[in-house]
Order: C-alpha cells, then sequence, then structure tokens
C-alpha cells in the first residue's frame, strides 16, 4: 500500500461515545469528496463506532491501527 496522503487530523482522545462519532461526522462534512481524515482516538467504543459510521455514510475506511492508544483512523470521504 501506499504511502496515504492526509489532508485532515481529528484528535477525539479524551473524549467518549457518541462525541467521537458525532465530531468526525461534522469534520467529514466540511471536507470535499476524496480528501482523507485520520482521527485519533482513545475511546475503545470507536472501533465500532468508526468502521459503523464509514459503511453507513458510503465512506472509505482505508486503515486503522488498534496496535497502541491513540487508536489511528484513516477515512476517504465518499459522496455523501
Amino acid at each position: 500500500m501506499t504511502d496515504i496522503i492526509v489532508t485532515q487530523t481529528l484528535d477525539t482522545i479524551g473524549l467518549r461515545c457518541p462525541e467521537p462519532v458525532m465530531l468526525v461526522r461534522k469534520q467529514i462534512r466540511h471536507m470535499q469528496e476524496g480528501e482523507i481524515l485520520l482521527i485519533l482516538a482513545d475511546d475503545p467504543a470507536t472501533t465500532r463506532d468508526i468502521p459503523s459510521f464509514c459503511q453507513f455514510m458510503d465512506h472509505d475506511l482505508l486503515k486503522i491501527d488498534l496496535e497502541k492508544v491513540p487508536f489511528k483512523y484513516w477515512i476517504k470521504k465518499g459522496k455523501k
């Protein structure tokens, strides 16, 4: 896999469900299709919530790093 070029970063460390996903939704709404958002999170619920959000909203979850905190998620904005 080639290097992912991050367009924006969202730090949700210290926030708990449902705040991280709410902030992701708000941030991604203001991005252009194809831009990539890197999310930093420490809430274990994000391991379920962020993939579900991407599937529901038709965004591409390019990569997940759950090996250590903070968890990292790379999302490519879809058409919605």
